[in-house]
């Protein structure tokens, strides 16, 4: 169902992506404890904005780039039992190259 969303304008669709499980003398903090991870893969692109003059701003991403955004950052949605985001793409802060 995923591949059947477009946002619209400037948004984009991210899905997190796990951070590894890190064990600190041994302990390991519960899932509930931990923070959500704030790296993620753009799964769909929207067109982009248009400008003052109707003009199209094109986007700076692209599907499968891997990204950072901010913790609080865009709106959580869940489509197949799968965690998405959906956020302005001025919300990505950096994408991850190599």
């Amino acid at each position: 169902m995923v591949k059947n969303i477009k946002p619209l304008a400037d948004r984009v669709l991210v899905k997190r992506l796990e951070e590894e499980e890190e064990k600190v003398g041994g302990i390991i903090i519960p899932d509930t404890a931990k923070k959500k991870p704030q790296k993620g893969e753009v799964i769909a692109v929207g067109p982009g904005e248009l400008d003052e003059e109707g003009k199209r701003i094109p986007m700076s991403l692209k599907k499968g780039d891997k990204v950072l955004f901010g913790e609080y950052a865009g709106t959580e949605i869940t489509i197949d039992d799968e965690e998405y985001v959906f956020m302005k793409e001025d919300d990505i802060l950096a994408v991850i190259e190599g």
